[in-house]
């Protein structure tokens, strides 16, 4: 069998960075390099699988019991997020790792250290991935991907392991909240599904946040500055006014649990116009759509401050709590703690701060919880995943599909 860690390290190796400013699905054709492969090395080993025009790949392995059980799949995204490079990852392997801080060697200086991220201290003695600082690593979710592929390895090599159907699925542009917005939820034929795209070891999620984007443009009025009075209007000032009128303790570095947010994600602007967007985010509904109508006010006011026509928003909801959908099958949250405790591992049941593809998949009739990955600080240059954490979420699906199969 391929080892896990030779397994990940060659799909990091595939940028597959997605494009929210793209229309096309997927959002860049780069990644259906990785998504060839993966098809590419499911059909070597025997498990019918296909890629469709939209990204999606979808593979099947039949049931070796004699009785009828419940077919369930896992699902990981292979796209990375927009916010850091993915092109030409360099990854340190930090075997038996002692604790310190570890120099990520491609910014002179650069440390990854425990006085930042004292979570690191969780794993001493284990083998830890890291960048090199000059990229994210692309553990979400390629450390999804990997382990999924570890089990589906497993199972082919081991025909006595007992199971009824399998379905994997992999998808695009997850990062970019459209990943399943073209999955054939009937086509896929899973009753049930896990997404392996959770944080740290042990993490099992069945909320997420509410999710909206609001992207937002100022008209300003440019006039020399020698003869502006009265007449310039400083779109970046005023851009600067209506961010303040929003509250500062809802900012994500403030916020924790189940507080949401608004985050400013991108700013672009000159004295006659500017452009700038934000995230929108609330686990709890009511709350959700209180923040949204709150965006809307802050443009208004800017609107009856400075005329009509200053300020546009255009709010897009992208996602939302699969929590209704998952609980009624609460029986799926059961077996992946007690395929965790089969493993070792203890579940540590928490909402989500962000969102994955079983949400949407949830509310097209498809339960979908979410499961640990093992990677840490993902979307930046401080990004990585424990070796060890990687193996046991292999384990975990395994244990599911023998708990199912019982």
């Amino acid at each position: 069998m391929e080892k896990i860690l030779d397994r990940f390290l060659r799909y990091v190796s595939v940028d597959t960075q997605s494009n929210e400013e793209s229309e096309s699905q997927p959002s860049t054709a780069k990644q259906l390099n990785l998504l060839k492969m993966l098809r590419d090395e499911l059909q070597a080993m025997g498990v019918e699988a296909t890629l469709d025009e939209f990204g999606y790949i979808m593979a099947s392995i039949p049931s070796n019991l004699g009785k009828d059980v419940p077919a369930v799949g896992f699902i990981a995204h292979v796209d990375t997020a927009p916010d850091a490079s993915g092109a030409d990852i360099k990854p340190q392997i930090i075997e038996n790792y002692d604790g310190g801080a570890i120099d990520l060697k491609g910014v002179p200086g650069l440390q990854l250290k425990p006085a930042e991220f004292p979570e690191m201290l969780h794993y001493k003695g284990q083998t830890l991935i890291t960048t090199d600082g000059t990229t994210l690593l692309g553990a979400d979710d390629k450390a999804g991907v990997a382990e999924i592929m570890d089990a589906v390895q497993y199972i082919v090599e081991h025909p006595e392991f007992k199971h009824g159907v399998i379905k994997i699925g992999f998808t695009p542009d997850e990062e970019i909240g459209r990943g399943v917005v073209k999955f054939d939820v009937p086509r896929f034929g899973a009753d049930y599904a896990y997404t392996m795209d959770g944080g740290e070891i042990g993490e099992l999620e069945f909320e997420n946040f509410n999710a909206a984007s609001a992207k937002i443009h100022i008209q300003g009025c440019n006039v020399h500055p020698g003869y502006a009075k009265g007449k310039m209007r400083n779109a970046i000032h005023i851009a600067e006014e209506l961010d303040g009128m929003l509250p500062v303790m809802a900012r994500p570095e403030y916020t924790e649990g189940y507080e949401g947010f608004f985050h400013l994600i991108s700013f672009k602007g000159t004295v006659e116009e500017a452009d700038f967007a934000y995230i929108i985010r609330d686990h709890d509904r009511a709350r959700f759509e209180a923040r949204k109508q709150m965006m809307q006010k802050v443009t208004d006011f800017i609107n009856s401050k400075y005329g009509e026509g200053t300020a546009t928003a255009v709010i897009k909801d992208q996602y939302y709590n699969m929590r209704e959908q998952v609980e009624p099958h609460y029986h799926i949250i059961d077996k992946a703690v007690k395929a965790m405790e089969m493993a070792g591992v203890k579940a540590k049941i928490q909402p989500i701060r962000g969102g994955t593809d079983g949400a949407n998949l949830s509310f097209k009739g498809l339960p979908c919880p979410n499961i640990f990955a093992g990677g840490l600080n993902f979307h930046g240059k401080m990004e990585f995943v424990p070796l060890e954490s990687m193996e046991k979420a292999s384990e975990v699906i395994l244990n599911i599909i023998r708990l199912f199969a019982e």
